[in-house]
């Protein structure tokens, strides 16, 4: 994924304060209206609806007022926390206040994964405390902690050529260096079972970012079937290549983990959803989401509190505009997604049939350069080129109205882990493609906070899921006729 800076240019900043000043509040900022009936030209309708929309979300407040309120005060919201279930209760509240929309929740059971309390401690060939943050999912050390020599690999490879003789009774170190997020993601994922098959006592994982200032950055982990679960945790880049810099000059580092981490089951959680049903193919779906959990660190304002905000602001903004569009389109603010992906497997299960197209917010509130189209086959594996061709050629139209907001890119890629289910079910994912430059680098760490969302972008950002996901219910036809 591309992590080069990218900021808003001259000509966009423009924009929008042509539109802060132009467009008339009576218009951007208007309650409920009258539905008017369905137009003589429903193209000219559509670019008009669009620009309403851009102006509307360009000029409100009202998504920064949400942010803040979810950030600060109901703050981080694990699966199975209180956090996570007032949450529920406060989207669910805010997304019926908008007459037309049907607010819904969607029972979902999801693990409750408690981090404890937690230490990690250098005690050879020096003493020191290490910054650390257990991965999710982890289970905890015996109360007296463990304490072991470290031996650290920088692949897979090299733990392999370890072997059980190199690895067995030790705590094994991935420092593995940032490359793209899905690269380098698997060694958090599933590194702790390869070195639990090796005979490792626990696992530490060089946390996954581009960027660190001693930052520890979270996340979940899998145990595989059969394997001895062991302890593991994150520590921060500096540290990962301190003790790895101790090994290659012969050093043996050696610390003692404490965990108190312990999993308590499956509690109840819901998937919250607003729907705006259409006017004249009410059974035919267009979903735009986010996910509602986060991680129990920071404040969940990146990921996915803005998400959130973005899906919420889009149906509110369309559900208030004076002609209602051809599809029904659904709000969805999916539970799990962080530790398991309960919430869009359960979604898909249940209420998954006729979806048209389904969008997700989930990279941070970078500025967003369009959208990546996620195509599946019969077999759940991405399409080929020619697949995406006509496809990509359908929505040349939608591309055009979004150089408004400097964000005309549509290019195949990954939708997003809440709609892969519905993705692999055959229904076009789109997921928002934003600069993630920023994002990185607090990504699962206790500095995901509100200061670090730009208000403007974020209504930027709203204004491009709100225009697609007009276009997408209004379009003649669907995108795979």
């Amino acid at each position: 994924m591309n992590t080069e800076p990218r900021r808003l240019n001259v000509p966009l900043r423009a924009l929008l304060l042509l539109a802060l000043v132009c467009v008339p509040l009576s218009l951007a900022l208007a309650g409920p209206r009258k539905a008017r009936k369905a137009p003589k030209d429903p193209a000219r309708w559509s670019t008009e609806a669009s620009e309403r929309l851009m102006g509307a979300a360009l000029n409100s407040e009202r998504g920064w007022d949400l942010l803040r309120s979810l950030c600060d005060e109901i703050g981080a919201r694990i699966s199975g926390s209180p956090e996570l279930d007032e949450a529920i209760e406060w989207s669910a509240r805010e997304m019926g206040n908008t007459e037309g929309v049907a607010v819904d929740r969607q029972p979902v059971q999801v693990p409750k994964w408690v981090r404890g309390e937690e230490s990690l401690e250098l005690i050879g060939p020096r003493s020191k405390p290490l910054a650390m943050l257990g991965l999710g999912m982890s289970v905890g050390t015996p109360p007296e902690g463990i304490e072991a020599d470290v031996v650290v690999v920088s692949s897979g490879e090299d733990l392999s050529a370890l072997g059980r003789a190199g690895v067995e009774g030790k705590i094994v170190l991935f420092d593995v260096p940032f490359t793209t997020y899905g690269e380098t993601v698997r060694y958090r994922v599933g590194g702790p079972s390869d070195a639990a098959e090796l005979g490792a006592v626990a696992a530490l994982v060089r946390s996954v970012t581009p960027v660190s200032l001693n930052t520890p950055h979270t996340g979940t982990l899998r145990y595989r079937e059969g394997v001895t679960q062991i302890p593991a945790a994150a520590i921060t880049v500096e540290d990962a290549e301190w003790l790895h810099r101790l090994q290659e000059r012969g050093m043996t580092p050696r610390v003692r983990l404490k965990m108190s981490a312990e999993l308590h089951g499956d509690v109840p959680s819901a998937n919250v959803i607003g729907e705006l049903r259409g006017r004249e193919l009410p059974d035919e779906v267009v979903v735009v989401s986010c996910h509602l959990d986060s991680w129990d660190v920071g404040q969940g304002a990146q990921d996915d509190g803005a998400g959130c905000v973005m899906a919420m602001e889009a149906l509110r903004l369309i559900a208030e505009l004076d002609y209602r569009p051809r599809r029904s389109i659904r709000a969805v603010l999916f539970t799990n997604e962080e530790n398991g992906t309960a919430g869009g497997a359960a979604y898909a299960a249940e209420r998954g049939e006729n979806h048209i197209a389904a969008l997700e917010a989930d990279v941070g509130c970078g500025p967003a350069r369009g959208w990546r189209l996620d195509l599946r086959g019969s077999d759940g594996q991405r399409s080929d080129a020619a697949t995406y061709s006509p496809v990509l050629s359908r929505l040349e139209p939608l591309s055009e109205l979004l150089e408004a907001l400097d964000a005309p890119s549509i290019r195949p890629g990954y939708g997003g882990a809440d709609i892969k289910d519905l993705a692999v079910g055959g229904t076009p994912a789109f997921g928002l493609d934003m600069d993630t430059s920023d994002y990185w680098p607090i990504h699962h760490t206790e500095a995901d906070t509100l200061e670090k969302i730009d208000p403007l972008t974020l209504r930027r950002n709203t204004a491009v899921m709100a225009v697609t996901t007009f276009w997408l219910a209004e379009m003649e036809g669907s995108l795979r006729d």
